[in-house]
């Protein structure tokens, strides 16, 4: 069922037009946007997502997205109260607290595009990993021969390694917590894929990862555009694109995309 169809016994044909239509699900934690207008109507709201069977708890969320780890406030509405949980994605379970890591349950699909393409025997690198929704299901699903992690906010870097116990690929995957300016450079290695899903300021990276990138490395790059061609040229160096995927919408005018390339 719909959510506007949901909200239609709570919320008059004025509110409907600004109600929500859609709302995020994180293991059994919704997480909804509600305009400031139906702020005295929330905790009915919450209430009609708990009908869902998959639901226990209702977040709301709050300001903006900040800081360097991608973090927003929640508000707890209804159900059980907390903020973490265990979302399952494609067969890898991911333990993590909503408001101390940053995770899209949107990007599960993409995540799985990625997942597809890597070849045995490669070495992985995956910057910006979070919680390891990434390295974690390329280790468990494919025969890739290493994955490297990186990571700054210690909180995801803890719930990330308790995740790698969880999957059992704890073998597969190293765990760098720190700055990817910082980090990559000292692993002296040279990789054959390497994932950017930072879709801000991912581009300030590229050349981090031009000098750890093996000749004619799959590069997964990530930015908000609006529209394939500009999002190819958010990306100021010399590369040979094989693929622009649109994986979600971030504004009214605005996508995020992943560009596939080599550098040139």
């Amino acid at each position: 069922m719909k959510l506007k169809e949901l909200l239609k016994n709570i919320l008059s044909e004025e509110e409907l037009e600004i109600a929500p239509s859609s709302f995020d699900v994180v293991g059994d934690i919704a997480i909804i946007d509600i305009p400031k207008e139906l702020e005295k109507k929330e905790k009915k709201i919450a209430e009609k997502l708990l009908e869902f069977k998959q639901i226990n708890t209702v977040l709301k969320k709050e300001g903006k997205v900040e800081n360097e780890f991608r973090l927003r406030k929640l508000k707890y509405i209804a159900g059980e109260k907390k903020k973490e949980t265990i979302h399952i994605e494609y067969g890898c379970r991911f333990k993590l607290n909503l408001e101390e890591v940053y995770f899209s349950p949107r990007l599960g699909s993409e995540r799985e595009r990625i997942v597809s393409q890597v070849k045995e025997g490669e070495k992985v690198l995956v910057m910006f990993a979070g919680i390891g929704p990434y390295a974690i299901q390329i280790g468990k699903k494919t025969k890739a021969k290493i994955v490297y992690a990186v990571e700054i906010n210690p909180k995801a870097v803890k719930y990330m390694e308790e995740n790698l116990r969880l999957n059992k690929v704890q073998d597969k995957i190293k765990v760098f917590e720190g700055d990817v300016r910082e980090v990559v450079p000292r692993l002296k290695e040279k990789f054959d894929r390497i994932v950017i899903p930072l879709p801000k300021r991912g581009e300030n990276f590229l050349d981090v990862a031009r000098k750890v990138a093996k000749k004619n490395a799959m590069i997964h790059f990530y930015t908000f555009a609006d529209s394939k061609e500009k999002a190819v040229e958010n990306i100021d160096a010399k590369i040979k694109v094989l693929e622009v995927v649109e994986c979600g919408s971030y504004a009214k005018y605005s996508s995020r995309y992943c560009v596939d390339f080599i550098f040139g």
